[in-house]
């Protein structure tokens, strides 16, 4: 059972981190879309969609397949899980910015420019770099 369960981990990671990857790029375009133009309320659908059919489930079963590896290989005391959880931690926390940024766009409230979220999009794929790295290497 760990097997499928470790590949059902694998499967919600990749899910998440494309959509982690994904929407701050609906972002940087949805910053040129004039408010209430067409172009405008289909990027709300499309951020609203994404994080609501795919990247939030995907996070859910990431966490919850994720602490059920940990806890029935034992890993909690295992210096290399203590980084990887602060990352995943931090990783959740970007996605609820994200979310946030979604209920800006959604009222037309985003304060922040295409540079920012060219920038930020770069957070998630630093944080996941490190995740593999501790989890294949297993450095401490």
């Amino acid at each position: 059972m760990y097997e499928w369960i470790k590949a059902l981990h694998v499967i919600a990671v990749i899910s998440w981190m494309a959509g982690m990857l994904y929407l701050p790029r609906l972002f940087v375009y949805h910053c040129d879309a004039e408010v209430g133009s067409k172009q405008s309320e289909t990027f709300k659908v499309m951020e609203r969609r994404l994080l609501k059919a795919i990247i939030n489930p995907a996070m859910i079963v990431t966490w919850l397949a994720g602490l059920y590896l940990a806890w029935i290989g034992h890993w909690f005391a295992a210096g290399w899980l203590h980084g990887k959880l602060l990352l995943v931690l931090l990783l959740s926390g970007v996605h609820g910015f994200f979310a946030r940024c979604v209920k800006d766009f959604a009222a037309d409230r985003n304060l922040r420019s295409q540079r920012f979220y060219r920038f930020i999009n770069e957070v998630p794929t630093l944080l996941m770099i490190g995740i593999v790295i501790l989890v294949v290497v297993k450095p401490f």
